[in-house]
């Protein structure tokens, strides 16, 4: 006796639900988006998203590029959960009402930022009415600019600012525009590369003031720690590929910026990223002492109005145990 062919259909497609049910489902990936740029501090994190290793922890990561003067506009209308950004900043963003908690750090400058001037130019006091290409207030150049100036007994009152960002600001440079600029990694070699355009009168080497970390919004931290945990893991994840495979992941994080592995390499010497020891150490005292230093530049500046008030909720270390 045949089969009807709608029960033998129904009876394969019984089969295939029941088939179905029997293999495990897997764990929905939690999305977040994270701003951050092309600083070479950044890069691990371009790494472990090229690599699969956000993905091989559960997360799918949008990395939105934005400029530094405007990555608290994005967190603030939610447009990202996470920010990579120096440490100053995550004290201005909060102390200005947009509430950033730091879970880990990344970076530490050691001549990756700095400030190139005309070949005439000897000191810090020879700056004064001189014109410096520099980005906006409330990034990392602008900060260093007015710390480097504090500590010399000057401020941003005496000399002559023109906003640019820091690729422009070491491309107007080389290319015959102002007296100086404050600019980072990878623009700073655009510098090093043309010594007839001037030199470098100071570094993070002399001032060691950028420092970098990532932060959440804390209502998505309180909402997502786990992924929180991940994104941390993934950096730290990324680290160790850099020190099993560093050509390869040289290649990947030079690609993001247009730069060969070699050349983001030779970049890259000039900062260090920081493991997960560094990184206790670092939020054991360091990082609380330094936000208090850079509270009172950021107010001297003009980027903040008041100083801030509790700066421990500015850190949270239960992410890099």
């Amino acid at each position: 006796m045949r089969k009807s062919p709608v029960k033998f259909a129904s009876l394969i497609l019984a089969g295939a639900f029941a088939a179905t049910l029997a293999v495990p489902v897997q764990a929905q990936e939690v999305k977040l988006a994270l701003g951050m740029s092309g600083w070479t501090g950044f890069a691990p994190l371009t790494l472990a998203d090229k690599a699969g290793l956000f993905k091989k922890h559960g997360l799918d990561v949008d990395i939105k590029m934005i400029p530094q003067k405007d990555r608290h506009l994005a967190l603030a209308s939610k447009a990202i959960q996470c920010a990579a950004t120096t440490v100053e900043t995550h004290v201005a963003w909060n102390t200005n009402g947009v509430p950033i908690v730091q879970i880990f750090q990344l970076d530490k400058s050691f001549g990756a930022d700095g400030i190139a001037v005309r070949g005439n130019i000897n000191s810090f006091a020879e700056l004064k009415g001189k014109s410096i290409g520099v980005d906006a207030p409330g990034t990392a150049p602008y900060f260093g600019l007015a710390w480097m100036l504090s500590k010399n007994g000057m401020s941003m009152k005496d000399v002559k600012i023109t906003t640019l960002s820091p690729q422009a600001a070491a491309q107007s440079f080389v290319a015959g525009q102002n007296d100086a600029a404050m600019t980072y990694e990878p623009y700073l070699s655009t510098v090093r590369n043309n010594p007839q355009a001037g030199k470098i009168l100071a570094t993070t080497l002399d001032y060691p003031m950028v420092m970098d970390t990532v932060g959440c919004a804390p209502d998505w931290l309180k909402a997502n720690p786990k992924a929180a945990q991940s994104l941390a893991n993934a950096y730290f994840d990324a680290l160790e590929m850099i020190k099993t495979d560093p050509a390869k992941s040289n290649e990947i994080m030079g690609a993001a910026v247009k730069q060969t592995g070699e050349a983001f390499a030779k970049s890259s010497s000039f900062l260090r990223w920081q493991d997960k020891a560094a990184n206790q150490k670092f939020f054991a005292g360091e990082l609380q002492t330094f936000m208090k230093d850079a509270a009172a530049i950021l107010l001297e500046a003009g980027v903040i109005r008041r100083a801030p008030t509790d700066f421990n909720a500015m850190f949270d270390t239960s992410f890099i145990k």
